[in-house]
């Protein structure tokens, strides 16, 4: 069992969330806000972190964090639609006008 430090951290700074592993940055879930949804546009886990789980911990926290924020969520990126699309929780976050759109499930 593995005893690293995860944390995701939105930096509104930079429009992103931030993915942190033991201290060093591991990857980054751009967004762009309207007044009612957050679109993430872009997200990518650093080379030396790929294949580990991370992408998950970084687009599972950014969402919970955009949720607790009140936004409702497009996920314009694939990482985040392919997550969005295999979780029904998050997929509930999608608005429903948006999803034939995104060729998400509409309910």
């Amino acid at each position: 069992m593995s005893s690293e430090s995860v944390e995701v951290r939105k930096n509104a700074t930079l429009d992103r969330f931030e993915l942190f592993v033991d201290g060093y940055l591991a990857g980054v879930a751009a967004y762009q806000d309207t007044a009612n949804e957050r679109a993430f546009v872009h997200t990518e886990v650093y080379p030396q972190f790929e294949g580990l789980g991370y992408g998950r911990k970084l687009v599972q926290g950014a969402l919970d964090q955009t949720r607790d924020d009140g936004f409702g969520i497009l996920p314009l990126c694939p990482m985040v639609h392919h997550f969005v699309e295999s979780r029904p929780e998050y997929l509930a976050l999608v608005p429903q006008w948006s999803r034939e759109r995104l060729g998400l499930p509409q309910r």
